[in-house]
């Protein structure tokens, strides 16, 4: 407690010293000046620590603050922001500041979701290199849009030296004339399927090398698409399925194996049989319509599309489709969001990572002059993240597909050095 001495100066009554005397104000400044210094130059220090925060996250909440409020206007919304990244508790409170007050200069008040005109949530993100933050911009029944902004990480290493996935790629096949799909079955000894426009070709391995068994032609009395398109799928009570544009083949039960084929608009499986979605192709272009069968949840329907990604979760699955439009549309079963700021090319799929991270989105993409690279991203909720080192190919990825195990798949690539086309095994193996 305090009380008034002799001079009028109040002091604090100390029982720590002997004669419990009242401390003096000399002696006082004595006793605490050092802690008062030790004090100061902490404070000081968290002060500077926290203009440095924030004068760093400054740039990237502009410009992310810029696009959300681009596609909101001003006005009232309801904000959420969730850390999914290594950044600490300092830190995201430093972030969702400046975020706040970077919106918050553009005109948005933040208020309950039940008064808000919009809904916005931001999650916190993070690949090998860069923070990543992405925006989901939700207005009354309309569809979402998402915004993306990514910062450089502290410290962090160029991806591929501490990769979490390795991609590996094995060539197993090459030929002048294009190849649509390949298919190895796994076995004593290992089989191949290898598609074209003209036929399935059947090879057996033997001494490393593939030696062919037969050839199995594909009738057809029209000319193809000029950049035509074809499926193989492995089946348990024949060997196999080939789809065409506007053509289905199988291959018959009895012995000798031969193939039945018929014109046929029936659609194309997207994923493995536990996926089951399958989609209709155009059959004079390149892409699938957009009708899907049965459809993902409530959803029949999705824009036109190259190719698709399953990714399953506990409750649903979530399906990535990259589209016709440039945009890659992600269906839940319940929305169609667009993550348009992707850098992948026309070519997706699922795989099963053998990390311990799930199913993993397998992505082509472009690489300078004419080379076209392949890598692997994470998808934590509805942010695609790097996995993997982009691997090379030398020339333009024709066609990507997963194979049934979900474990591989089959990428085939046009050579631009030797004009072959080549078909590659890519399997996947933990980073270090």
């Amino acid at each position: 407690m305090l009380e008034m001495n002799q001079t009028g100066i109040y002091g604090s009554v100390m029982t720590g010293y002997g004669d419990n005397s009242i401390l003096r104000p000399e002696r006082w400044l004595k006793t605490n000046g050092r802690r008062i210094s030790t004090f100061l130059f902490v404070a000081l220090i968290t002060l500077s620590a926290q203009v440095s925060l924030a004068s760093e996250w400054t740039g990237p909440a502009q410009q992310l603050a810029g696009e959300v409020v681009a596609a909101t206007g001003p006005g009232a919304a309801a904000l959420e922001i969730t850390n999914r990244s290594s950044l600490s508790h300092a830190e995201f409170d430093q972030v969702s500041r400046e975020l706040r007050s970077q919106m918050g200069a553009l005109g948005l008040q933040f208020v309950n979701a039940d008064a808000a005109a919009a809904t916005i949530t931001i999650s916190l993100s993070e690949d090998l290199q860069n923070y990543v933050w992405v925006a989901q911009v939700r207005q009354g029944a309309g569809t979402s849009s998402v915004a993306m902004v990514s910062t450089p990480r502290k410290g962090s290493a160029p991806v591929g030296q501490d990769a979490a996935v390795a991609v590996h790629k094995a060539l197993v096949w090459f030929q002048p004339e294009q190849i649509l799909d390949a298919a190895i079955m796994d076995g004593s000894p290992t089989h191949m399927a290898v598609l074209d426009t003209e036929k399935v070709a059947l090879y057996r391995l033997e001494g490393g090398r593939w030696q062919p068994e037969q050839f199995l032609p594909i009738p057809h009395g029209r000319a193809w698409p000029r950049d035509a398109r074809g499926r193989l799928i492995l089946r348990k009570d024949h060997l196999l399925d080939a789809y065409l544009p506007g053509m289905f083949c199988s291959t018959t039960k009895a012995s000798p194996l031969g193939l039945d084929c018929r014109q046929s608009d029936d659609p194309w499986p997207l994923g493995d049989e536990s996926a089951n979605l399958k989609a209709f192709f155009a059959p004079s272009r390149n892409y699938f319509t957009g009708a899907l069968a049965p459809g993902v949840g409530r959803e029949t329907a999705a824009p036109a599309f190259y190719s698709a990604a399953a990714l399953p979760r506990d409750k649903y699955t979530l399906w990535v489709f990259a589209g016709v439009d440039g945009q890659f549309h992600l269906l839940d079963g319940v929305t169609d969001q667009i993550a348009s700021k992707l850098d992948w090319g026309s070519d997706i799929a699922s795989v099963h990572s053998v990390c311990g991270t799930g199913w993993s989105v397998l992505a082509t993409g472009s690489g300078e002059g004419l080379v076209d690279t392949i890598r692997v991203f994470d998808v934590a909720d509805r942010e695609p993240i790097a996995a993997s080192q982009a691997e090379k190919f030398h020339g333009p990825i024709t066609a990507l597909w997963a194979e049934a195990s979900g474990n591989t798949a089959i990428a085939v690539a046009h050579n631009s050095e030797n004009g072959n086309y080549e078909a590659y095994r890519l399997s996947f193996l933990c980073g270090r």
